[in-house]
């Protein structure tokens, strides 16, 4: 754990630094839709995959607050939003429910390994039939001696072409809704386990995605994370920490976009004058300052009451509901400041919006949060 705030400055800053150097070649990864694994082990070799995992399974378990911070340096220098989003998927959903409600043997088998990036995790828990409803997934899972029997079809799974573990969720009992899931560690290589081809995807290209296919999926009973109808915890973790941190690189993004239209609005005239002097132009600039400050306070907020050990309750919710919409305005104020330059694909503006409005979706969308948000007041 880092020993002084001059230390958590300096990873922040290393982080802005380090993630400038990962945009070589990026048009041509996200024209191509590929996910590139090198980049993945600079990432791991930086240490962010290994920000909140205890030293002894290879990580430095930073503060909250400074694994926020050093995601959004990394999120400024870096413009690959698909390699940001897959980092996120793994370390929020895969290795923090692992960690807290994995077995000794479960952590040691697979943190240290997912850390240093020589295997990649996958949380499979979407279905046809249920995406935003989680608990009435159909995916289910039988016992038999000393394994578990796993069949059904996953999709819209983050990094699973690539993945060499899944965190698969399935259920004990459909019948007993939430109460039923249950959560398992599955080996790419286990009989019974396929993944389709991956998906072509809008925006987030270099984010690779796919279905998984579980037909007569023999699981061994030490797979089990968690225990028989606690999958809902495990949900619950990863989502918890997911909406609360994924977007944590969309804050540098967002600061980023802001700096580069406002040099833009200097520079770029018409009619004579800066088209920063013009009020329509300088309200969307006025506008994605506040979105971004909104965003941060919110994220940093969250993060502190993460680390003060106090009960998250509506915050994550609030956090990726705002710091979503406020990507994706940004990233449209931004397109539309540049006018057609903007529109254009070497720019690189437009390729942040087709990866901001993703942000709505995933995570559960804006409309599931708002739900959850009301619940909480009341409603």
């Amino acid at each position: 754990m880092l020993s002084s705030s001059d230390e958590a400055a300096a990873l922040v800053s290393g982080a802005r630094e380090f993630g400038s150097s990962l945009n070589d070649g990026l048009a041509e990864r996200d024209r191509l839709g590929e996910f590139d694994r090198s980049l993945w082990l600079r990432c791991a070799d930086f240490g962010i995959l290994g920000l909140p995992i205890p030293e002894r399974y290879g990580g430095s378990e930073q503060e909250v607050p400074t694994i926020a911070g050093a995601l959004e340096g990394l999120g400024y220098g870096c413009r690959d939003n698909g390699l940001l989003f897959a980092l996120g998927a793994q370390l929020w959903s895969v290795e923090l429910p692992l960690l807290l409600l994995g077995t000794e043997e479960q952590r040691e088998r697979y943190l240290p390994r997912l850390v240093d990036g020589s295997i990649i995790g996958a949380h499979a828990v979407t279905e046809p039939e249920a995406g935003s409803d989680a608990f009435s997934l159909r995916t289910t899972a039988r016992q038999d001696g000393d394994h578990w029997i796993l069949d059904g079809a996953k999709t819209f799974i983050t990094s699973a072409p690539v993945a060499d573990v899944f965190l698969v969720v399935a259920t004990i009992d459909p019948a007993l809704g939430s109460r039923g899931l249950t959560a398992f560690l599955v080996d790419r290589d286990t009989e019974g386990l396929t993944v389709g081809l991956p998906f072509e995807k809008m925006g987030l290209r270099t984010s690779t995605i796919s279905e998984v296919f579980l037909s007569g999926c023999r699981v061994p009973a030490a797979q089990l994370l968690g225990r028989p109808g606690g999958g809902s915890a495990v949900f619950g973790v990863a989502m918890e920490w997911e909406r609360l941190l994924i977007l944590a690189p969309a804050l540098g993004t967002m600061r980023r976009q802001l700096e580069e239209c406002v040099r833009y609005a200097r520079s770029r005239r018409q009619f004579g004058t800066p088209i920063g002097k013009q009020p329509a132009v300088a309200g969307k600039l006025v506008d994605m300052q506040l979105r971004l400050e909104t965003s941060q306070l919110l994220v940093y907020r969250g993060a502190a009451r993460k680390q003060e050990g106090k009960r998250l309750t509506y915050e994550p919710s609030q956090v990726k509901l705002h710091v979503s919409e406020s990507w994706v305005q940004t990233s449209m104020d931004a397109l539309q400041l540049h006018g057609g330059s903007g529109y254009m694909v070497e720019l690189g503006v437009e390729r942040d919006l087709r990866d901001a409005l993703a942000s709505r979706i995933y995570s559960g969308t804006s409309e599931i949060q708002r739900l959850l948000i009301a619940g909480f007041l009341g409603l």
